[in-house]
């Protein structure tokens, strides 16, 4: 692969990037409306939402296996 070509690959995987962090922002702050008109609304309360953030990261974070 020439520098160019290298180049123009560095740019294209930048770009992306940028694209994928727009994104990630735009669906933060969807999620992030969605609670507040819960919790609005009345249908959750900020706990509930906290616990079960709590046992989803537990979950997520625990090995699927034993350690050896």
């Amino acid at each position: 692969m020439d520098y160019s070509s290298a180049s123009m690959n560095e740019v294209n995987v930048l770009a992306k990037l940028a694209d994928m962090k727009e994104e990630h922002y735009h669906q933060l702050l969807t999620l992030s409306v969605i609670m507040e008109l819960l919790m609005e609304k009345g249908i959750l309360s900020r706990e509930e939402i906290e616990k079960k953030a709590l046992e989803i990261d537990g979950f997520l974070t625990t090995p699927p296996f034993p350690p050896v």
